[in-house]
């Protein structure tokens, strides 16, 4: 892992060389051309000045205005996206219930939501524009390793149906790759994250705060992995690609966190 990070450090210093670069490029194509066009004399510059005098811009167009966008309302109508409102009711109506002993990634009490979108119309409301508008409640309850969702009618405030699926892994919720950071941190197998990091930084790794997190669903692969993560699928895993903020990534791939049993394994060598 540590060869590596210093292969990705070596990257992104020759990225930023390269953006650099780029700059002074772009600099020396266009400020010359401005500066010439002042220079000649010519009409489009005096047309310029005189717009710039009557308030107008280099086209003759009233210049632009910056306007405060408008006030987002309550509720949402037809096919607008939810409303903060409409979010946070969804979520809590579905949450209830039987929904309660659920648990989330922590192992608290409460499903983890994973998203909550906006429910594509029953078939017969098509062109009905009075049409209820509905909300699509996704939740992984880590007690028993299913995906919820639940479809909340925004109008009646009720669930109107709950779909229930095991070995269903849809991508990771920015909690979830937090806690499998987390996880990972505290383990021993995490020893070589903790040394990329602070040869990249100078720096002790304490907290998943330190990095930029992306996450992949890992599933149990025949011969690929130890016997540890053969659950993984039907156990929600996550192979984490680390990234120091403003620094390199750091390799952590041959990692696997199993968050349903709370452990991590390494993938064995071929």
């Amino acid at each position: 892992m540590r060869t590596l990070a210093r292969r990705h450090l070596g990257k992104v210093v020759a990225g930023t060389a390269l953006a650099v670069a780029g700059t002074a490029v772009m600099v020396g194509i266009t400020l010359p051309g401005t500066a010439g066009a002042d220079e000649t004399g010519g009409s489009g510059g005096g047309a310029g000045q005189a717009a710039r005098q009557a308030g107008q811009g280099p086209d003759g167009a009233p210049p632009g205005v910056v306007r405060q966008a408008p006030a987002e309302g309550k509720k949402g109508t037809g096919s607008d996206p939810l409303t903060d409102d409409e979010l946070r009711s969804a979520a809590r109506i579905a949450a209830g219930g039987q929904m309660a002993g659920a648990r989330n990634v922590d192992g608290d009490r409460g499903p983890q939501r994973l998203s909550v979108d906006l429910a594509d119309p029953d078939a017969d409301e098509l062109d009905d524009p009075h049409a209820p508008r509905r909300a699509d409640v996704t939740f992984y309850d880590y007690g028993s390793d299913a995906l919820v969702t639940k479809t909340v009618n925004l109008e009646t405030g009720k669930v109107e149906q709950t779909g229930t699926q095991h070995g269903v892994q849809p991508p990771l919720s920015r909690a979830e790759n937090a806690e499998a950071a987390r996880l990972l941190i505290a383990d021993p197998l995490g020893a070589g994250l903790k040394a990329d990091y602070k040869d990249a930084t100078g720096h002790e790794l304490t907290s998943p705060d330190q990095l930029l997190l992306n996450g992949a669903v890992y599933r149990a692969v025949p011969g690929g992995q130890p016997a540890v993560l053969d659950t993984c699928g039907e156990h929600r895993c996550v192979r984490l690609f680390p990234k120091v903020v403003n620094g390199p990534w750091i390799d952590a791939r041959r990692l696997v966190i199993d968050l349903s049993a709370r452990k991590v394994a390494e993938l064995g060598r071929r």
